[in-house]
């Protein structure tokens, strides 16, 4: 892992096995599927459910820096803990919740390579047993949206002039055929399309079949040789509601190495129904 821009925020299961006892490492495990946990998940692994935990309930917004202070606290998570995230879909949840911590501006954190897909295929030890540590006192900032989220104003003026989009959503759902994500239809969408502008490349394109990353050389294949992308740009990526999109500009950002990248959370859930929104199909 080396080979990567930023090699310091992916470990591989091993290291985690290694670890499961560090009291200066806390594992955190975020599915898309918020029961997956209770059927068995990594020895000493704690679960942050993204719904319940890291969106307010009341908004259309993350949790604020005092929610986020007791989630950590309530965690056994301090500010120098180094937060190791995995789970389903190939990290693309663990790559979500990693990047509402970078909202806060934890960057004592790593996502483990491969995930769970590629911990159970190596026959690594799962339990049932949901671990307790003692709270820890933890001390958040004001998020720090400008530097990595994209709003939807700032999207506005993003597509007008012209800058890069990455839509990571499938092609049914970039060309306008489906309203939804595939097998997905009660999440759907007044209109169908995508960003004026936005280029495609589903996000799944960026892991191997065994959950891990694909290559630097693989990546730029597919992000500079097909998508025309360059270090140099100012990037947004977008999806349904910024979990797929969340997977893409970890990939972007610290496997290759973008400085500018931000993930528009509200993405086509936002765009694809609010009034006055430029679409292509």
């Amino acid at each position: 892992m080396t080979e990567y821009a930023h090699p310091e925020v992916l470990v591989s299961t091993e290291w985690v096995a290694q670890h499961l006892n560090d009291p200066d490492v806390r594992i955190v495990e975020s599915d898309e599927d918020v029961l997956l946990y209770d059927t068995g998940h990594i020895p000493n692994a704690v679960k942050i459910d993204w719904v319940a935990d890291l969106n307010d309930p009341i908004i259309r917004d993350y949790i604020g820096p005092r929610e986020f202070e007791a989630l950590c606290s309530k965690h056994g998570i301090g500010n120098d803990t180094l937060v190791v995230f995995y789970g389903d879909k190939n990290n693309w949840w663990a790559c979500y919740a990693f990047w509402v911590f970078q909202l806060f501006g934890h960057t004592k954190a790593a996502v483990m390579n491969g995930g769970r897909t590629k911990w159970i295929a190596e026959g690594r030890e799962l339990t049932r047993e949901v671990p307790s540590f003692p709270p820890a006192e933890y001390h958040a900032p004001q998020r720090q949206d400008y530097k990595i989220r994209a709003l939807r104003d700032q999207v506005m003026a993003h597509q007008a002039a012209g800058l890069p989009l990455i839509d990571v959503r499938s092609p049914g759902e970039f060309s306008g055929e489906l309203l939804h994500m595939p097998d997905y239809p009660q999440e759907g969408t007044l209109r169908g399309g995508h960003i004026r502008g936005a280029r495609n490349v589903p996000w799944a394109r960026a892991a191997n079949e065994d959950g891990t990353f694909k290559s630097v050389e693989e990546l730029k294949a597919i992000y500079e040789g097909e998508a025309g992308l360059s270090p140099d740009q100012n990037v947004i990526v977008y999806c349904r509601i910024g979990e797929r999109s969340s997977h893409t500009w970890f990939v972007l950002t610290y496997l290759l190495g973008y400085p500018n990248v931000r993930n528009y959370d509200g993405s086509w859930t936002e765009w694809g129904n609010i009034v006055g929104a430029p679409i292509e199909r």
